[in-house]
């Protein structure tokens, strides 16, 4: 390499580094304007970071909690502590434990005692049970086609063969109740 190229490749490597500096020295002078903008957004950021995290565990430590108190439930449905903790951690499993409990035993009078709040399944299911445990057929929903099915067979017990066939025919052929939909069809025959 000759003098003079050794020169230009210092002149470049100062110029390099002399916008390296210059920019150093801006944002030295965008910091110092900033500073504490700068540090309230990454407070700010770790704040946020930090709350959500907390949140997360502890919605986790009430699930854990509420689960626990479920499980030992089922084992010991009488236990006065597991109740208040599933109560007080998970409100809609306890009052979906509650349901569960009315229905096995056949109970009317627990099942109009559940806390239902703004749950429209729930709601639902009580009202269809309450009907069942009536010994009437109940609108559902969710239990639609079994609703249909037990309409269809009241309509056929009473002698209203079309109306039943009516009820029959909105059962779809892929739903689990299509078998006894097809023989109670051939009951209006």
């Amino acid at each position: 390499m000759s003098l003079k190229d050794e020169i230009n490749y210092v002149k470049e490597e100062l110029t390099s580094d002399e916008k390296l500096l210059e920019s150093a020295f801006r944002l030295e002078r965008i910091y110092k304007k900033h500073k504490v903008k700068i540090w309230a957004v990454v407070a700010l950021l770790v704040i946020g970071f930090g709350g959500k995290a907390l949140w997360g565990a502890y919605r986790d430590y009430q699930l854990s909690k509420a689960n626990d108190a479920y499980l030992t439930l089922q084992k010991h449905p009488d236990d006065k502590a597991a109740q208040e903790t599933l109560k007080s951690a998970n409100p809609r499993l306890w009052a979906l434990y509650l349901y569960a409990r009315a229905v096995k035993s056949g109970d009317a009078k627990a099942l109009d005692a559940i806390p239902v709040g703004d749950d429209a399944l729930l709601k639902d299911l009580i009202t269809y049970h309450r009907a069942v445990l009536g010994s009437r057929p109940g609108d559902s929903r969710y239990y639609a086609d079994l609703s249909r099915v037990e309409k269809a067979y009241e309509a056929l017990k009473a002698g209203h063969k079309d109306e039943a066939r009516q009820l029959l025919s909105a059962i779809a052929e892929n739903s689990p109740l299509a078998p006894i939909a097809r023989l109670l069809r051939h009951a209006t025959l």
